[in-house]
């Protein structure tokens, strides 16, 4: 799909989620949902209707070792601390954690990022702990997997690149203009926005699948993540509300909806968290008593946060919702058994 298709598929799929939130919103008679929750995923969550038998993707249901969806989230934390890495220290993450001991793919290079030059002290603070943490998961899942631990592949970190080419698809940008993570403190938030809430809804997946000793050590990583998606989020919307003027609400609602896009809909499981709806920006909502509420925790009407299987984790790393091996963020592909997005409906 072109950016232009992608675009044009986006503005139809809010369009039919307006359409589908008004018709809830009659259903059950909740006629004060208006406004900014009408624009938010929490409020298609709140008014979804369970579905008894899931059936996210057909990966749920494909034959996958526990070192394979290991070296799976490997490939996500080697994307997120070279980010990380960049944007705090103006380098990648060293050669000696990017190797792999399995023929499983080609050893690449995380190339095009740089550091930030970061103006509010919080942020910098901020940004240099999650870089800590992802150097962490990188070094103990490479650790826990042992001798089928996949080398890094690929990472096109640069401006002029993936980030740009999510940016215009979500409206950001426009046709012509780049997207610099690197730019500010505000494009750096934006950028972490985009890796971290599909952290956490591919580990929340993932975890669910293993059997091993090592399920606890995942589920400790997946806290984690979340955590980092907490601090970010709850960062977008502080400076969102100071400064209206800079638009990261917004910004992060058109990177909520595009994320949404390119993952395509799946069947319904309020229990498991799966969701056609299975993103939320940070745009603030109403309760029941018309009180503005925050929304910093994306969840459905359980309370649960939302699942991705790995083949809908690549169509948004990818940018692709199409079955495809590679593009986006790792132009050659993740390496590993897991590696094939989803043909996303």
């Amino acid at each position: 799909m072109g950016e232009g298709e992608l675009i044009e598929a986006l503005d139809a799929r809010v369009k039919r989620r307006e359409e589908r939130r008004a018709f809830f919103g009659q259903a059950l008679g909740a006629a004060a949902l208006g406004g900014a929750m009408m624009t938010t995923g929490r409020a298609a969550a709140q008014s979804a209707t369970p579905t008894p038998t899931p059936s996210p993707t057909a990966t749920a249901t494909t034959a996958f070792g526990t070192s394979d969806y290991l070296n799976f989230a490997l490939n996500l934390e080697y994307l997120e601390a070279n980010f990380y890495a960049f944007a705090t220290t103006g380098a990648a993450i060293a050669s000696t954690l990017a190797g792999g001991i399995t023929t499983a793919g080609a050893q690449g290079a995380a190339t095009g990022g740089r550091a930030v030059n970061f103006t509010d002290p919080v942020v910098a603070q901020f940004a240099r702990e999650i870089a800590a943490d992802e150097l962490a998961h990188v070094t103990f899942l490479r650790s826990s997997i042992g001798s089928l631990t996949v080398a890094q592949p690929a990472i096109d970190l640069s401006p002029a690149g993936a980030f740009t080419a999510a940016a215009r698809a979500a409206g950001l940008v426009g046709s012509t203009a780049t997207f610099d993570p690197y730019a500010s403190d505000e494009n750096f938030l934006l950028a972490s926005f985009l890796f971290e809430d599909v952290g956490v809804t591919a580990y929340k997946s993932t975890t669910a699948l293993l059997t091993s000793t090592l399920r606890e050590a995942a589920q400790g990583i997946l806290a984690v993540e979340a955590y980092h998606a907490a601090m970010i989020r709850t960062t977008l919307y502080r400076k969102g509300i100071q400064t209206p003027s800079l638009g990261l609400i917004e910004a992060a609602q058109k990177l909520s909806d595009a994320r949404d896009l390119l993952d395509g809909t799946v069947t319904e499981n309020l229990t498991l968290g799966y969701a056609p709806d299975d993103d939320q920006g940070i745009t603030p909502t109403t309760n029941a008593a018309g009180e503005t509420v925050s929304n910093i925790v994306p969840l459905n009407s359980n309370g649960l946060a939302y699942s991705r299987t790995s083949d809908r984790v690549l169509n948004i790393l990818y940018l692709n919702r199409a079955a495809v091996t590679s593009g986006g963020f790792f132009p050659a592909g993740v390496n590993g058994a897991i590696k094939t997005s989803a043909a996303a409906t």
